[in-house]
């Protein structure tokens, strides 16, 4: 009899972790309609799929054109997610080019929707990622030319051009609309702002 409860405990978890995971499509794609499609997947309308064409899924010519970098972080991302390219919507994938300016950085920040590969494509980067409270533990690397880190989904994360010429990375995000929230910008740029007493008690 025990036996008996223990397979089926074990059916039960094995059958919520798979219900845990993120819903499948429930169709082949659905095409961002810009003139106001009538049928709406995950909040974004979508044209008729008859008459979708091969058009429809080239999405954008201009990652290899660097980004402007002059600016107090020196980097720059182009993104390529469904806010830039309706025709994502339902895929679960996005991509960015990031470039670094020499010293520059892709200051702390949190995909809240989706996991993070990045390559570097040119030059070298410092990277790393935080655990989660409480270990808040650093994982970083010094990354050259050709080499691969995942950033996991929700953690805060960075990278910093280590070298002394420009830098080039992309990423990949597992999901249509990864979100970003730049650790910085969220608590001392809020608007309203965070009362001063909270920020000044937490740091």
């Amino acid at each position: 009899m025990a036996a008996k409860f223990f397979l089926l405990a074990l059916l039960a978890l094995s059958f919520s972790g798979a219900l845990a995971s993120g819903p499948s499509q429930l169709q082949d794609f659905c095409v961002g309609d810009s003139r106001g499609g009538v049928i709406f997947v995950n909040g974004f309308a979508c044209k008729d799929p008859k008459t979708a064409v091969a058009e429809d899924f080239f999405f954008f010519c201009g990652l290899h054109m660097a980004g402007n970098t002059s600016n107090k972080q020196g980097s720059a991302v182009t993104a390529v997610n469904v806010a830039h390219i309706a025709r994502l919507n339902t895929l679960g994938i996005s991509l960015a080019r990031v470039d670094y300016d020499r010293y520059g950085q892709n200051p702390p920040h949190i995909h809240p929707r989706a996991t993070e590969i990045l390559t570097v494509v040119e030059g070298s980067l410092y990277v790393g990622f935080v655990t989660s409270n409480p270990e808040n533990k650093l994982f970083s690397k010094a990354l050259n030319k050709g080499d691969v880190f995942v950033f996991p989904q929700g953690l805060i994360h960075f990278q910093y051009n280590c070298g002394t010429t420009k830098a080039i990375a992309i990423a990949a995000l597992s999901s249509k609309n990864p979100g970003v929230i730049t650790i910085a910008n969220a608590v001392f740029g809020s608007k309203p702002s965070i009362l001063d007493d909270i920020v000044a008690k937490a740091f």
